[in-house]
């Protein structure tokens, strides 16, 4: 697992100056970043509504188009006809675009999804492992810096997917959308990878510090071991 030596970015920078040192500082990030998470989830829902009712419009729009077409059979007759069918043209063209803008929001929601499961997996595991007789103070300092840094590395992650929410609203291609949403993707796939290991070998260092069986078996309760 790499070492967390953090840089903030700017955006991100300015919420951390005013907070505590050690546990609060790391419950404190915790919430900003679970702050963030609920806004960028509230975006996504409201710009899939929005295009999800545009896709109506359109589809309906478009069957009204081919009805009126059939109909009439003007497509073998006038020059207005094609004016329709262009005008169809660019309905099916729009109705692609929202659809790969839908799945691109629905890709942002499944990397929230797992930044909100990374803040939560800190916030159970961290809460037992402070409370575990086992670890000396010393260690529960170490451990509290890398959770630190894996949570100030997390907060760069939710900037980026802020960033992709409000780019739909300037221009970017959608290719440009894509690169950010997929190295955004790759670093909350390391951060939550990371947590999860960090987690892991701390429960197990405890485990290796049972005095008996008996010893073992309460610990593997505590921690929600199978």
């Amino acid at each position: 697992m790499k070492k967390y030596m953090v840089i903030l970015p700017l955006s991100a920078m300015t919420l951390f100056v005013a907070l505590p040192q050690g546990a609060n500082a790391q419950i404190a990030i915790a919430e900003v970043i679970k702050a963030a998470i609920t806004k960028v989830i509230k975006a996504i829902d409201l710009q899939i509504q929005r295009m999800q009712n545009k896709t109506i419009w359109l589809q309906n729009a478009q069957k009204a188009l081919e009805n009126t077409l059939s109909q009439t059979k003007l497509g073998e007759i006038s020059d207005w006809t094609q004016q329709q069918k262009d005008l169809f043209g660019k309905y099916y063209q729009e109705l692609q675009e929202i659809k790969s803008a839908i799945a691109l929001y629905e890709r942002i929601r499944e990397m929230t999804e797992k930044q909100a499961a990374l803040v939560s997996s800190y916030h159970h595991a961290w809460s037992l492992l402070q409370q575990d007789k086992h670890f000396s103070a010393d260690e529960l300092s170490y451990m509290g810096k890398v959770y630190t840094g894996i949570l100030e590395e997390s907060v760069k992650n939710v900037d980026e997917l802020l960033l992709v929410v409000s780019s739909f609203k300037t221009q970017m291609t959608d290719e440009k959308r894509l690169e950010m949403i997929n190295t955004s993707a790759s670093r909350i796939d390391t951060n939550y990878s990371d947590l999860q290991q960090f987690n892991n070998q701390n429960i197990m260092l405890s485990l290796q510090r049972a005095k008996d069986e008996n010893e073992v078996s309460t610990l593997k309760k505590y921690y929600g071991i199978q």
